[in-house]
């Protein structure tokens, strides 16, 4: 889930004590727009943050949360776009398609704004988090749309009920963003995970690494940089909550811990500079490695590492990015990140077009 584009929103609502709808996509079919875990947050007003649709499904969606919001009680609203007869607002949305999305309403009277709360904290920390949410249920000591934490200790409202006690079990053991069924206590639960951002390192704070701050903050990742010439670090250079670190390149090991980083990307135009941070980034285990410049200086740099080289060439992406076109900072940064991106996600970076069965 891309929690960081909610919370805005979810600061706005707090700060008023004004009720939010919480909308959860807890199982889909065919092509859709999001999968299962997707959230978007909805208020009273109608304005809206995340998406799970192209546009198509939110217009509803927003007449069922006036309903949820004013009751309290919590629904699922299903969509099932496969029809090649389907006219949803009269319009043929041709998403070819199907999602259940479950609505809760979070705020003030409702446990203290949870379960958002908890996901914030989690993702502020860096954490991971999941979430159980019962999306049916035939026990009546269970009402839909309870939400707790899937993990760490019993939430406030199990206490001593046995029931609950194996709710909160079954939730620990449950496969993440799936509804799961729990026969034995007579209901349903899906499990949303928030994984933590990823965090990237850009060693190298010139004018091109200000555009990949901004879209790794657009994509919700923490992005640090490092660089050794102070002017080159002023916040205001760089996209808001980069996190700005001033070291030496043959100190870089020492500023910050490199292994907590899932992709590095050298990029300070200064080849002495450049061979230091390849050389830390050699004894370190970040899974990505990106090197600025062209195919020559790649292999100049991996001679002057000596033996330090082959810890390093298996994760080395030199030239850095995804063969777009253009030589822009901005262009460099969009290939940049695409690469990242693709790489974090287990995927090549090929066009859909050329994916079998992609959807």
């Amino acid at each position: 889930m891309s929690l960081h584009r909610l919370l805005p929103l979810f600061d706005r609502a707090r700060g008023s004590d004004e009720p939010l709808v919480l909308a959860t996509v807890i199982r889909t079919g065919g092509s859709t727009y999001a999968k299962p875990g997707a959230q978007m947050l909805i208020a009273a007003d109608g304005e809206y943050a995340g998406l799970l649709s192209g546009g198509c499904l939110e217009g509803d969606l927003r007449e069922h949360a006036r309903d949820v919001a004013r009751t309290g009680d919590a629904r699922i609203v299903s969509y099932d776009l496969r029809s090649t007869t389907d006219q949803l607002f009269g319009l043929g949305a041709g998403c070819e398609g199907a999602m259940d999305i479950l609505l809760t309403r979070v705020g003030p009277a409702d446990d203290g704004w949870q379960p958002l709360t908890f996901l914030e904290s989690a993702y502020r920390r860096g954490d991971t988090a999941r979430v159980a949410f019962v999306t049916a249920s035939r026990n009546l000591a269970i009402a839909v749309g309870t939400s707790f934490p899937a993990d760490g200790d019993f939430p406030a409202f199990i206490d001593a009920d046995e029931t609950l006690h194996r709710l909160h079990e079954h939730a620990r053991n449950a496969a993440d963003n799936r509804v799961t069924a729990l026969p034995d206590i007579d209901v349903e639960i899906f499990v949303a995970a928030l994984a933590p951002a990823p965090r990237i390192l850009l060693l190298g704070g010139g004018p091109d690494a200000r555009p990949v701050t901004t879209l790794g903050g657009f994509l919700g990742w923490r992005v640090t940089v490092v660089d050794h010439r102070a002017t080159y670090l002023a916040p205001a250079r760089f996209a808001p909550g980069t996190e700005l670190v001033e070291s030496r390149a043959a100190d870089v090991a020492g500023a910050v811990t490199l292994d907590d980083y899932v992709a590095a990307v050298v990029m300070s135009h200064h080849l002495d500079s450049d061979l230091a941070y390849l050389r830390a980034l050699a004894a370190s285990r970040v899974p990505y490695v990106g090197l600025l410049g062209p195919a020559a200086r790649r292999e100049k740099l991996l001679a002057d590492l000596g033996a330090d080289a082959e810890r390093l060439r298996a994760r080395l992406r030199a030239p850095v990015g995804l063969d777009i076109g253009g030589r822009a900072p901005e262009s460099i940064a969009l290939s940049i990140v695409g690469e990242v991106h693709a790489v974090l996600a287990g995927r090549g970076g090929r066009p859909f077009s050329e994916v079998s069965g992609a959807r």
